[in-house]
């Protein structure tokens, strides 16, 4: 996530930009509109444009020079591009055949050439053969759905290809899409026994997938291939395409323009999963959790779209718009057939300030030896800033700080005795909001290092002499954790303000520098080397107030503790360890091949203000002996070791009996495991159909990381050779 105030980087964007300009004298010397386009029938045929070939220039040339790991492209790194641009075509071996893989091989060793020459034909070919391979299966599948289907036979689906060779044939292929069809199929059946009507709605499911496949354009290939690039360098060097730079940016300001509606996929429908208090779909009083949006209209009289099937992105495109325009959508109610007739609701899109996926509070009482103890929780899911309001000079712009400042300060006048901070999942943000952050609960002092390439270190501080709370305080975290989060709960630690609860975090210690490339490509010198590649001039470059080229997030710097140890592979590890539900040799940074390693600088001149060192022995045997003796923790490691199973199947029963049968008993383990959980916590145990109280939270690790804080409170802090002392509040 990006990080660092252009003020440190404005020395690079003036060398960038001389090396840019002076590259694009020399750029057409392989023009990649001179090189022949290779066609594959039965794909949408796409091709790229000269726009892309100029961004993909420009791109390689940015990384290969400025990024902070030093990659050179040659023929080591194309291949590495290669099976990453293979790989998210089609990473489980569904579509594309051993021929196919055969064919590409060819390329291998040509994409750094491309790369720099900004020829995408290469790359544009594999997607196309793959599409053509997408499209073949769904029409292979919609053909057989004519056929009969006996589900009372032993074979099975395998649904986990990634680690089988990749087709040998298209009869080897048509065996297995033959199974997949029977798979789908059955799982209509099994919640609606009439088969002819599940033979349609699998034929229309289908049919949208075709529909969508068709849908796509050479942005999204040209996504495609520049991930792959930018990640066979480093994990966090990334570029976004115009639609996609919208979505980070709405990311990192918590605001948005639409409906007020967070929308997943599910079973191919595009699902409400929660609403917006006070925007368009909450003040509407028609939508709710669970409604499926089927169709889309713009205006009061637009034409309906059915979007069932649809990517998500592509269905949010459509229903997110400029505030004060009006959409309309077809809607299924929770529970309704998928044959029902849909309402159709009416809004007004509005600017959407998102609360939800803001900093919150809550406040928990625990009764210890007789007392009382009132912890309050801070969930912070992200290190958000509305960056555009904080540059114009909006005193109301939306950060982390300031939403958790305002909290602090409710919290104090409901006299918590302390405070948790949540950042579990909370995957990092901007770095300034890290500082500031960590600037609330010290005096003064450093809170993280930067080194950049040229291995020049800048201490970033805390200069504000205010404290905000100074009361105790804990941070849990999890493998979710990064960047941000890393370098708040590190610099906590490395204090000594904050005991640090929960697993490892990911580990990902590097800084990255959003880059607006239609600021740094000129739009004179993209209009003359398209020019040249075209032929032509070209009209349309002015690049306006919405960005036309994209954004690239380039690694420039690496972040260091004020301890000196860096945050990256390793993160921070807590002082109280909790199990892990998210598996820590499948996420994290030291599962990435092209990560940049753990090292170590000198550390900051900073005092301690606190030490929890002799504490946390204590500490960690009361919440041992918790953890014995607690059947919530017992259904935690047992959810884990199901979680680990679940993850090992690769193949499903076609036999539908065998099927119905073992998922009742799923069903009914769930149904049953969710009561114990919650009368373990003190909660009534549901009927079946009864919805949980929206009040009821079962999270059990929060919950305990508030009983670890009012032990440390119990205990009275007499185990810290230097607590924190109490400030005027």
């Amino acid at each position: 996530m990006f990080s660092l105030d252009l003020k440190r980087v404005k020395d690079m964007f003036r060398k960038i930009y001389i090396l840019l300009v002076l590259a694009a004298m020399f750029a057409c010397k392989a023009s990649p509109a001179n090189q022949p386009m290779k066609r594959v029938d039965g794909s949408n045929d796409l091709q790229p444009d000269a726009q892309q070939s100029v961004v993909c220039q420009y791109i390689a040339t940015i990384i290969s020079e400025h990024n902070y790991k030093k990659v050179p492209l040659n023929d080591s790194l194309s291949e590495v591009v290669f099976k990453r641009y293979v790989k998210a075509l089609d990473e489980n071996h569904n579509y594309l055949l051993a021929s196919d893989i055969k064919d590409f091989d060819k390329y291998k060793d040509v994409i750094d050439d491309d790369l720099k020459s900004g020829n995408l034909s290469d790359v544009f070919y594999m997607f196309n053969v793959y599409q053509k391979r997408y499209n073949d299966r769904i029409k292979y599948s919609l053909a057989q759905l004519d056929k009969s289907f006996d589900f009372n036979g032993h074979e099975s689906f395998t649904f986990d290809r990634d680690s089988l060779p990749y087709f040998a044939s298209e009869d080897e292929s048509n065996k297995t899409w033959t199974e997949r069809v029977e798979y789908d199929l059955l799982n209509l059946k099994m919640a609606n026994p009439d088969l002819a009507k599940d033979k349609e709605t699998l034929k229309k499911r289908y049919e949208s997938l075709l529909s969508q496949s068709n849908k796509l354009n050479n942005q999204d290939v040209f996504q495609i291939f520049m991930d792959a690039f930018t990640n066979a360098v480093d994990p966090h060097t990334n570029y976004f395409n115009p639609a996609n730079a919208a979505n980070f940016n709405i990311e990192m300001s918590r605001s948005l323009e639409g409906i007020g509606a967070t929308l997943q996929s599910k079973d191919e429908y595009v699902t409400i999963s929660s609403i917006v208090p006070g925007g368009p779909a909450d003040k509407s009083k028609q939508l709710s959790p669970e409604d499926r949006i089927v169709g889309v209209a713009q205006g009061k009289t637009g034409e309906f779209q059915n979007i069932i099937g649809w990517r998500i992105e592509n269905a949010i495109a459509l229903i997110r718009g400029t505030k004060g325009t009006i959409v309309r959508l077809e809607v299924l109610s929770k529970g309704s057939s998928t044959s029902s007739k849909p309402k159709v609701v009416e809004m007004v899109r509005e600017k959407i300030i998102l609360k939800d996926q803001s900093a919150k509070k809550e406040i928990r009482t625990y009764n210890s030896n007789g007392k009382e103890v009132k912890i309050g929780i801070i969930s912070i899911p992200a290190f958000y800033i509305d960056y555009n309001d904080y540059k114009s000079g909006n005193p109301n712009y939306k950060s982390t700080t300031r939403d958790v400042k305002l909290i602090l300060d409710t919290l104090k006048r409901e006299n918590v005795d302390g405070v948790v901070i949540d950042l579990r999942e909370n995957g990092g943000g901007s770095l300034m909001e890290a500082i500031d952050l960590g600037g609330l609960f010290i005096k003064t002092g450093p809170i993280v290092q930067v080194r950049d390439a040229r291995d020049q270190t800048e201490v970033d501080n805390d200069d504000d002499p205010s404290i905000s709370y100074s009361g105790p305080m804990a941070v849990i975290v999890d493998r979710f954790s990064a960047s941000a989060s890393e370098i708040f709960a590190g610099a906590m630690q490395d204090y000594g303000r904050a005991l640090i609860l929960g697993t490892q975090t990911y580990g990902k210690g590097t800084v990255q520098n959003a880059i607006d490339l239609d600021k740094v490509i000129k739009p004179s010198v993209l209009a003359d080397l398209m020019a040249k590649m075209n032929g032509k001039a070209d009209k349309t470059v002015n690049t306006g107030s919405q960005s036309r080229l994209g954004q690239l997030n380039l690694t420039i710097a690496k972040f260091y503790r004020i301890s000196g140890n860096s945050t990256q592979h390793k993160g921070v590890t807590p002082d109280i360890k909790f199990p892990s539900v998210i598996p820590l040799d499948k996420f994290g940074e030291d599962t990435e091949p092209s990560a940049l390693p753990f090292d170590v600088i000198a550390k900051s001149d900073y005092t301690k203000v606190g030490d929890f060192t002799a504490v946390v022995p204590q500490l960690t045997k009361l919440h041992d002996q918790r953890m014995n003796s607690s059947k919530s923790y017992q259904y935690l490691m047992e959810d884990i070791a199901d979680f680990t199973k679940r993850e090992n199947e690769k193949s499903v029963t076609l036999n539908e009996q065998e099927l119905k049968k073992q998922r009742d008993a799923d069903e009914a383990k769930s149904f049953d495991r969710e009561n114990e959980k919650r009368v373990a916590l003190g909660f009534k145990a549901l009927k079946k159909g009864e919805t949980k109280p929206k009040n009821e939270d079962l999270d059990f690790l929060k919950i305990e990381a508030g009983q670890i804080l009012t032990d440390y409170i119990n205990l009275g802090g007499k185990y810290t050779s230097n607590p924190v002392q109490p400030q005027q509040q």
